[in-house]
């Protein structure tokens, strides 16, 4: 059988999809290494040198919805260059930053371009390319944010120790209008007709603020327990907030920010809830492995980027190789076996302790990674085949703020089950065990709830 012609549209919107998840996700991971040196030159420690990445990543998660509503009233084609120009332009005046205060605020403005963006390359992705094609797709684009974790951490140390932090901001400016030109005139616009949808400015703003709330709050618990009267009021804040939300849509449902075609949509809501408990140990392992390696093997930053290879270099292979796979098991089976991996990867890595040298760890980190590989493209997959094609950009953006939130709570969790530990080597052994647990959690949801044939091991046949 004849494959069909791969479009010049195709080639340039793919391409260029691919580029801006890269720029996007290596934003992510590229300034941990280079937090010493800002640190020095502004004169500031940790407690405020992190907010250069927390900044970015929760005005991405918090903002990500509305991008993705935005992209599907506006088209996301326009959305995509939009962002792609914001952060093209936070980009150059980061690198010009004159102090600490500038440097945050441009960070916090680079996750609203990102959150205009992310939802915008998964929804144009998926609309360039038949449904036959959509796990092959979805596994390319994770394997694109897999290299991006791997050049991220590596790359960062590199230019903070050879050149300047400032250049992990200028390297953007040349690959975002890259992204921009590759798309400008090959993909065709895809600016919905008819009568256009209102944006939910009530839904915005109460959605973000109980966000943020949540989002603080479980960040600030890490540092100062989770009685301090801070901690507890942003949680109230949270609740009021979300009840709010929850009120407006159910108001304001023909213009809701979250459509009510989505809520009750029940496959979309069980792979969010996984997606959710799935985030929590992702984000523990980045945290807490590098701190071991730096604080407890005596590695430098950029050996400590080096060493989370073996699990971003499977990630991103898996990633790649689980397009071809989707096609013959089937969305289900991959969740399934990536979560059994993410388990068994993370409950291999909380036996360590002092004694622990790094070949006793890799093991653990390559078995997380193939997880981690096999789970995120399966579970896009379905997040953005079960809804209207017109809804893709907005279930992306959705799926990827449950992405955002699991990671804050497991890390407000994990962070708090470190600190409360006799000793933060065996707090990390601790809090990794009940990373476990979400894991199989996880898997137990996605066995009974998520459509699709039962894995022949669990059905017995």
């Amino acid at each position: 059988m004849e494959q069909p012609k791969i479009s010049r549209a195709q080639v340039y919107g793919l391409s260029s999809a691919a580029l801006a998840l890269f720029l996007i996700a290596i934003d992510m991971s590229a300034f941990a290494p280079a937090l010493p040196a800002i640190e020095n030159e502004f004169g500031f420690d940790i407690t405020t040198s992190q907010w250069v990445i927390n900044g970015y990543a929760l005005v991405f998660g918090i903002l990500v919805v509305t991008g993705g509503r935005l992209a599907d009233i506006y088209g996301r084609k326009r959305a995509f260059i939009t962002g792609t120009g914001i952060f093209a332009l936070c980009s150059l005046l980061g690198g010009l930053s004159i102090d600490m205060a500038m440097l945050l605020v441009v960070r916090c403005l680079m996750g609203i371009g990102a959150a205009l963006m992310w939802p915008s390359i998964i929804g144009m992705t998926y609309s360039l390319v038949s449904k036959e094609y959509a796990g092959q797709v979805g596994g390319g684009l994770m394997a694109v944010l897999g290299l991006a974790n791997i050049v991220g951490p590596i790359a960062g140390g590199v230019l903070a120790e050879y050149l300047s932090w400032r250049w992990i901001f200028y390297i953007n400016i040349p690959l975002a209008l890259t992204v921009i030109l590759l798309c400008w005139k090959p993909v065709p616009d895809d600016v919905p007709t008819g009568t256009r949808e209102k944006v939910d400015y009530l839904g915005v703003i109460t959605l973000s603020v109980s966000l943020f709330s949540l989002l603080i709050s479980l960040n600030l618990a890490s540092e100062i327990g989770f009685r301090h009267p801070l901690v507890v009021y942003l949680l109230m804040a949270f609740l009021i907030f979300i009840c709010l939300f929850i009120v407006l849509e159910r108001r304001n449902q023909e213009m809701a920010l979250i459509p009510a075609d989505i809520i009750t949509n029940k496959t979309f809501c069980v792979v969010s809830i996984v997606t959710l408990l799935s985030a929590m140990m992702f984000f523990a392992v980045l945290l807490f492995m590098p701190q071991f390696f730096i604080e407890y093997r005596g590695f430098t930053a950029v050996q400590s980027g080096f060493a989370m290879v073996p699990l971003m270099a499977t990630f991103a292979l898996t990633s790649y190789l689980s397009g071809a796979l989707h096609k013959q098991l089937g969305a289900k089976i991959l969740i399934c076996v990536g979560l059994v991996c993410k388990g068994a990867g993370i409950f291999s890595l909380s036996y360590l302790n002092h004694e622990s040298e790094y070949l006793e760890l890799i093991p653990g980190l390559i078995i997380l990674g193939i997880g981690i590989g096999l789970f995120n493209p399966a579970v896009t997959t379905v997040a953005v085949s079960v809804v209207d094609s017109s809804r893709s950009s907005l279930a992306s953006a959705i799926l990827y703020m449950f992405k955002i939130a699991g990671g804050a709570l497991g890390l407000g969790i994990n962070a708090t089950i470190v600190a409360f530990a006799p000793d933060v080597v065996e707090g990390i052994g601790r809090a990794y065990t009940v990373n476990a647990y979400f894991a199989l959690s996880a898997f137990i949801i996605a066995v009974f709830f998520v459509p699709g044939p039962i894995p022949k091991v669990l059905s017995g046949r």
